[in-house]
């Protein structure tokens, strides 16, 4: 098997905000962009960027504005537009139009991209998101990323939060993979890799995203997989079914064991549901020796 190479590249996004990401593959192969969710970087998508890769794809695994090593805009301008803004920078360094996959925010950013016609893609797997958000689990997913200002004295400390909020995960012997996740701060302790500012003006930012989306869904047009954490916290199975009311020609995956954090739960099955919908509509270019 042809050995994985991931490069860092560096894209420039919208008012200039640097975009870091993970690319690997051939850029002549049908290109795929990773969009995480909000508080995540591009770490979180386990070995799907490998599986892909493997697979025959140009692989861009991206940072959001204000997570991870991308950069963070000086006015904090974290509106929807501004990542979808973002995106399409982003896009349009690339050789073709790819499929977008994203997570949660990413998702939310991807099909508004693609359904209000701001950009173009061949594809889109939007990943444990939907118009129709359950409140609560929304809530509490902004209530963790909010819950330690002060952050962690260590990286062990850090794990045992994330063991708390995520109960059902076996907690890492080795703490050192969370490690990637966490910034070090000037007074010495570790935060989480994205700008606190974020959590500002968040229930701003989630107002009326319902009511945008629904109204981007009928225009999406290109081929469609929607993931579903078979016991998301966000996503019910009555928003799955409002949703393929509006984009009918929608697939639909529900993949077990998994909560919202669907590669992060059930990586290899997750991997397999967006390889299968991709071998499908969008043919990778075989890897020789791959």
């Amino acid at each position: 098997m042809t050995h994985t190479v991931i490069e860092v590249r560096d894209f420039e996004g919208f008012h200039g905000v640097k975009l870091t990401a993970d690319a690997g593959g051939d850029p002549g192969h049908p290109p795929v962009v990773l969009m995480h969710g909000g508080g995540q970087t591009r770490r979180s998508w386990g070995s799907a960027a490998s599986a892909l890769i493997a697979r025959g794809y140009y692989v861009v695994s991206v940072d959001l504005r204000g997570h991870g090593e991308s950069g963070w805009p000086e006015d904090a301008d974290y509106s929807l537009d501004a990542f979808i803004f973002d995106l399409c920078a982003l896009l349009s360094a690339l050789p073709r139009p790819p499929v977008i996959v994203g997570a949660s925010l990413g998702g939310i950013v991807g099909m508004l991209a693609v359904g209000e016609q701001r950009c173009q893609a061949m594809g889109l797997v939007l990943v444990d998101i939907a118009p129709d958000l359950n409140p609560q689990g929304a809530a509490n997913i902004t209530g963790f990323m909010s819950a330690y200002p002060k952050g962690f004295a260590s990286v062990e400390e850090a794990v045992e939060a994330v063991a708390t909020y995520l109960p059902h995960r076996p907690k890492p012997t080795d703490p050192s993979g969370l490690r990637k996740s966490l910034r070090v701060g000037d007074d010495g302790r570790f935060y989480w890799h994205w700008d606190p500012r974020l959590t500002q003006g968040g229930r701003a930012r989630l107002a009326g995203v319902a009511s945008r989306m629904s109204q981007a869904a009928p225009h999406v047009s290109v081929p469609t997989l929607l993931v579903r954490g078979e016991h998301s916290e966000l996503i019910s199975e009555a928003a799955i079914a409002a949703f393929r009311a509006l984009l009918p020609a929608a697939e639909y995956v529900d993949v077990k064991g998994a909560r919202h954090m669907v590669a992060g739960d059930e990586n290899s099955l997750f991997n397999q549901a967006v390889l299968d919908f991709l071998a499908r509509w969008i043919p990778s270019t075989p890897r020789p020796g791959g």
